[in-house]
């Protein structure tokens, strides 16, 4: 599945919150948002120290039990009739089951559904039926136990159910989703979203991924409606009782998980294609806008090849649909032969969408088809190892996009997207192992982050890169033929990959997923003869300063070595597996620079010798360091800033030295930063002078690329086009944001032309134009705003607007903008990124924000309940508050207003608040005075 995670690349200005996710309200570039859940531990008391352990203050729970083992099913025959005016469905259930123990009853999930008849009839016919005598609903639990009058023996036998349901409007489970039909009218659909665990609503299941069974499904639907499943369609009739009704059945799925299963019923357009091996693919759409789904189906017509090719192993269905739904809570699901998306992580229209959503619609695309195989034909054993799911899905969906549009220069977008995001909350006391020991469904929703699935993808480039391609393919390929239609568990992997590389994968990776956190690699020099003699040390990095405990974990950490001579070769790579160590690096002369970790790929952050840091810096104004490597030394030196290693001050004279830099994510990176230090700073009374700092920074590279496109930009985007538009509209948002004169200028000369029909603007210069004007804008404004959303007839062009709102600066529009994020012109999903760009914007908008989510607490609660939007609405709103007793304020505010799906979100928010906190006291008046100096004129 992918989150709509916070992603770290936010659209040109729309600024990033200190970290997560799923799959990100302000725009990723990388994932529009990606899809994600989020995660859980209890702590007692505002946290300040790095040991300290977290206690519990929230009330226990029962014990988690998995499901017993006495009765499993082969093969659920399932029948369904959804009612789309009165929201209920009635669905008929006969699975065959084996039962392996003699017992008087059996134990399923089942939630939210009333069960009217069940029976058991052993196979054969010599037992008579027997009828359930009891259903014992244990609520909490999401069980059901059927009780019989007679022991059920051991053998085969049919379980019939007669149930009902509610069609929902919580997007999990089987669910309405809300649409409005060309002509204007409003009608809903009934689709589904079952992982982790919501596949017990829509039927009662054994509902853990490692119980698997095939599927026959049917269903009984409007004949004027579309009906799809995981299989083909392999009968149509006339319902016999309704002849508005047809029924439809679908072919047996493979063997297969509960939450995979998927079923959708509405009013959709497609257009088709078929991979170079054979697959039928379809996109559908809503009706009237196929033209939407070419850029997706191109996508995944080349990526499933793509995908057959690297594991070796054919796509085992006859068919993929991919299907854009109205209200989705995550970024897409990779249900097995039925794709589900948000309509902007799949839907692309060539005149109105900008760069930035043809490539996350890419990037999710690969995401979800890589499941197809990893999830799905091997299927994890239980959610302890989700992240081996995520963590490998986030990775390879760069490799697929890499493949199909080499001119994004993916990779590097990767390091500021996913990397630095997993270290930012790795480097928590609140964080968790990659590896987390669940059992409740909402600590599952809660692994659903930025650990499971950036760190996860984070330290499987590590290991590619530390194993190479080959290998990690033969060792892909293995593990893939020997697991698959089972279920595995992450020691499998690491078994298949050590096979097939003769090194010791599971010693080296245990360290990276069984503990929390990550090492800084501490390096000094000295140069003897023609040898350079590096000593190198590691110790566990945290956000408020290098651990000092005594008992330091340590990492087999692989590093690599590159110097001046060639910054893109690899000189030499070493397995850190102790405290410390000394290496000796042969003729290389004094006047060389010595760099570890190049492109960015070790999972950990560098504090360098002075000496060595400053021999680096000219490779960043004379760009012979690499991009990902300019990217990587600034965001460690920041994140060393922040965790008080050295002062901001030098961070801000470094980021000078980026003036000539051409590159679009590590400009991407910088902007990151600066937003983080710019939110800081609006707790003082000198963030004008941040902003100073960030026109002067910015307005050379905005000069350089000015407002149109230039030759070879464009569509399709020529060589650096994508790319450009990417930097210029990050860079027109960013100087518009600081209040650069004739940016803004430019910005309301070509707004105003916009909304009067004579110019519109291009689809990459809506957001920084829009978010520009808003910024300084007044009521008029955003009543214009308002009024283009209104008539948008594109999600992807209403996201862009429900994003930027929160710019506006009047207290009564931010109370006004607010207001409109719970109306009914904001779709569910979205609500929480309007919260979060008001929270975002400034200093009052933090305040409003956080005011208006405990004012409506119990409608966001029960809209969002145990999935991980409440997450996301949590951290967006409170994330950048930075006074010791706002931590007290939140903490004390859930205390109160249990969010079980978000406690661990709740606990990282009051750390991040209170290191802040010491931040602005250790560092503001330094600052001050470097900004002010900066300008003063020379004596």
């Amino acid at each position: 599945m992918l989150l709509v995670l916070g992603r770290r690349v936010s659209l040109s200005f729309v600024k990033r919150v200190i970290t997560h996710d799923p799959v990100l309200f302000s725009k990723p570039i990388l994932h529009n948002f990606r899809t994600i859940k989020f995660g859980l531990i209890h702590s007692s008391i505002v946290f300040a120290s790095a040991t300290r352990q977290n206690t519990d203050t929230m009330p226990e729970r029962r014990p988690f039990v998995r499901l017993p083992t006495d009765v499993y099913p082969v093969n659920y025959g399932l029948c369904l009739k959804p009612d789309l005016i009165d929201f209920t469905f009635n669905g008929k259930l006969e699975a065959i089951v084996e039962v392996n123990l003699a017992t008087n009853q059996i134990v399923m999930n089942c939630a939210d559904i009333d069960i009217i008849t069940a029976s058991f009839v052993p196979e054969g016919g010599e037992g008579e039926e027997i009828n359930a005598t009891g259903f014992n609903y244990q609520n909490e639990d999401e069980k059901v136990t059927l009780s019989f009058p007679s022991a059920l023996q051991t053998g085969s036998g049919t379980l019939k159910i007669d149930f009902v349901g509610e069609l929902n409007d919580k997007m999990k489970g089987f669910y309405r989703s809300k649409y409005a039909t060309p002509a204007g009218e409003i009608r809903y659909a009934a689709v589904t979203q079952f992982e982790a665990t919501d596949a017990r609503r829509a039927f009662p299941c054994w509902d853990e991924p490692a119980i698997k069974a095939t599927f026959d499904i049917s269903l009984i639907v409007p004949k004027d409606r579309v009906a799809l499943s995981n299989m083909n369609v392999i009968d149509r009739k006339p319902y016999p009782e309704d002849d508005s009704l047809l029924e439809v059945k679908f072919a047996t799925t493979p063997i297969m998980s509960t939450y995979l299963v998927a079923f959708v019923i509405g009013e959709y357009d497609f257009v088709e294609g078929q991979s170079s091996d054979g697959v039928t693919v379809r996109v559908y759409t809503p009706t009237g806008k196929a033209e939407q789904g070419k850029f997706a189906l191109e996508v995944a017509v080349k990526t499933l090849p793509f995908y057959n090719d690297y594991f070796n192993v054919p796509y085992p269905l006859p068919k993929i649909d991919l299907i854009a739904i109205a209200d989705f809570a995550a970024g897409a699901m990779e249900n097995w032969g039925l794709v589900t998306y948000r309509e902007t992580a799949l839907l692309i229209d060539p005149k109105n969408s900008c760069s930035s959503s043809r490539q996350w619609v890419a990037l999710v695309v690969g995401h979800e088809l890589a499941h197809q195989w990893f999830g799905n034909l091997v299927t994890m054993e239980w959610w302890t190892h989700l992240w081996l799911n995520e963590g490998f899905a986030s990775w390879i969906e760069y490799l697929c996009v890499d493949h199909c549009f080499p001119d994004y220069d993916i990779w590097t977008q990767f390091v500021s997207a996913d990397y630095t995001r997993a270290l930012d909350l790795d480097a928590l006391d609140n964080s968790h192992p990659i590896e987390v020991n669940v059992g409740h469904p909402s600590e599952v929703d809660e692994i659903f982050d930025a650990i499971s699935y950036s760190k996860g993808a984070s330290v499987i480039r590590m290991l590619h890169n530390y194993i190479g391609d080959e290998d990690f393919r033969k060792g892909m390929h293995s593990y893939l033929l020997k697991f698959q239609h089972k279920n595995a568990a992450t020691e499998d992997l690491w078994d298949c990959l050590e096979q097939a590389s003769g090194k010791p994968i599971a010693l080296v990776m245990s360290s990276w997923t069984k503990q929390m956190g990550f090492p800084i690699i501490v390096v000094d020099q000295e140069q003897q003869g023609d040898d350079r003699i590096l000593k190198i040390s590691q110790k566990k990095f945290c956000a408020s300063g290098p651990h000092n405990g005594e008992d330091c974990p340590n990492w087999m950490v692989p590093i690599s070595i590159c110097t001046g001579e060639d910054p893109g070769c690899t000189k030499l790579k070493v397995l850190l597996d102790s405290p410390e160590t000394t290496i000796t690096i042969n003729n290389v002369s004094p006047d060389q620079w010595v760099k570890i970790n190049p492109g960015t790929v070790g999972f950990y952050r560098i504090q360098y010798s002075s000496a060595m840091l400053e021999s680096l810096l000219p490779g960043i104004r004379d760009l012979t360091l690499l991009p990902v490597d300019r990217l990587g030394l600034q965001n460690d030196l920041f994140s060393l800033s922040r965790a008080g290693m050295i002062s901001t001050v030098e961070v801000l004279k470094l980021m000078e030295a980026f003036v000539n830099e051409p590159n679009y994510t590590v400009w991407s990176d910088l902007s990151c930063n600066l937003g983080v230090l710019s939110s800081l700073l609006s707790h003082t009374d000198f963030h004008e002078e941040i902003q100073e700092f960030i026109r002067d920074l910015f307005t050379p590279i905005g000069l350089k690329l000015g407002w149109e496109c230039k030759q070879g930009e464009g569509e399709p985007p020529g060589a650096g086009g994508h790319l450009d538009a990417l930097l210029r509209g990050l860079v027109l948002g960013k100087l518009g944001k600081a209040g650069h004169k004739p940016t803004l200028e430019e910005a309301r000369r070509r707004f105003k032309d916009h909304v009067e029909g004579k110019q519109i603007l291009s689809a990459d210069l809506r957001s920084p134009v829009y978010l520009t004007v808003l910024k300084h804008g007044d009521s008029a404004t955003l009543d214009t705003m308002l009024k283009l959303h209104k008539q948008a007839d594109m999600q992807e062009e209403r996201n862009r607007i429900e994003r930027v709102l929160g710019a506006i600066s009047a207290p009564d529009l931010i109370q006004k903008v607010l207001t409109f994020a719970l109306s009914e012109d904001v779709r569910p999903q979205d609500t929480v990124s309007v919260i979060g760009g008001v929270a975002g914007s400034s200093k009052h908008g933090r305040k409003a924000a956080w005011k208006f989510v405990k004012d409506n607490w119990e409608e966001l609660h029960n809209r969002y309940q145990g999935g991980f939007l409440i997450s996301r609405l949590i951290k967006l709103s409170v994330d950048g508050f930075a006074i010791d007793k706002m931590a007290a304020e939140v903490k004390s505010f859930f205390e109160s207003h249990h969010a079980p799906a978000a406690e661990r979100t709740v606990q990282q928010c009051c750390e991040n608040i209170l290191l802040n906190a010491a931040w602005l006291k250790r560092d503001a008046d330094d600052i001050h005075q470097y900004l002010l100096k900066r300008k003063a004129p020379p004596v």
